[in-house]
């Protein structure tokens, strides 16, 4: 009977081992299983990261090129600026050395053009589009009176 419990030991011992194993080999394909989905995810992570890099360069480019442009507008600007001055103290000028141009641009406007500069607060197209039509609206040259 001692070699038929050695043997059941034995078989008990080697069940024992064989689920020791089986349950190790479980735990590995969970732990394979595990770094394949980490691996999956860091994968997309990166391409994530590269996907938002390339926006970001692509965004910085943007902001660079419409700050070169607006540095362009602004001394655009300042050149309009200057040669409006310069023609407006050529036209005090003259008006100080020309008493006939200075006697035109004293006298004031006739009233055809007057009302040309004369328009109401509007707010929208669809007002301005019904200023225009209306009685404000200034006449065709067809429609104008022979002089």
């Amino acid at each position: 009977m001692s070699t038929l419990r050695q043997a059941l030991y034995g078989i008990a011992l080697l069940g024992a081992l064989v689920l020791v194993i089986w349950g190790q080999q479980q735990r590995i394909n969970t732990a394979q299983n595990q770094a394949d989905l980490a691996k999956s995810a860091a994968k997309t992570a990166r391409e994530d990261a590269d996907r938002n890099l390339a926006t970001a360069n692509t965004l910085t480019a943007t902001l660079k090129q419409e700050r070169e442009n607006q540095s362009a507008l602004r001394a655009q600007q300042d050149q309009l600026r200057e040669a409006l001055a310069k023609r407006a103290r050529s036209i005090e000028e003259l008006k100080r050395e020309n008493d006939e141009l200075r006697d035109w641009a004293a006298q004031p406007l006739p009233d055809v053009a007057r009302r040309l500069r004369d328009r109401p607060a509007l707010t929208g197209a669809a007002a301005y589009r019904d200023w225009l039509s209306g009685r404000g609206a200034v006449p065709t040259t067809s429609d104008q009176p022979a002089r």
